[in-house]
């Protein structure tokens, strides 16, 4: 069952112990923003799928992050998310990929259950069901001797 979330309120996200950021609800408009992003138009056609899903997660978090916890300077000082910083944020490997997998992949999830290619809850059968179904063995009657 899907559940909708009719607040779309902003959730804090924890991408590694002490960072966290708060994240706009990931929308179809916001979804569809980060698509028609310059960064993302940008990306040259012979470019790597990781090269693109870089610059859709930059893309993204630029329009998504609102505010965060635990990132600083190169002095230790608290600084505010902006372009460059959510940038320089998203050039950390691990925080990349906790982006992806907490944020960005909830929606890719949602995309890939309507195309009805929804990876399974667990494992890679979990959520499949039988199709095939054994062939009848032709009744057999008793012979009376």
């Amino acid at each position: 069952m899907l559940t909708l979330d009719l607040t779309n309120a902003p959730r804090w996200h924890d991408l590694a112990p002490g960072v966290r950021v708060q994240l706009r609800p990931l929308t179809t408009a916001l979804m569809v923003a980060t698509r028609s992003d310059p960064a993302v138009e940008a990306v040259p056609e012979e470019a790597s799928d990781e090269e693109r899903a870089v610059a859709f997660a930059k893309a993204l978090a630029r329009r998504a992050v609102l505010a965060w916890e635990g990132i600083g300077d190169a002095d230790g000082k608290p600084i505010d998310p902006s372009p460059e910083a959510i940038d320089a944020l998203l050039d950390v490997w691990p925080i990349f990929e906790a982006f992806q997998l907490t944020y960005v992949s909830k929606g890719l999830l949602l995309e890939q259950e309507k195309n009805a290619s929804a990876l399974s809850p667990n494992g890679p059968s979990a959520g499949a069901s039988a199709t095939a179904k054994p062939a009848r063995k032709p009744a057999r009657t008793a012979r009376r001797g």
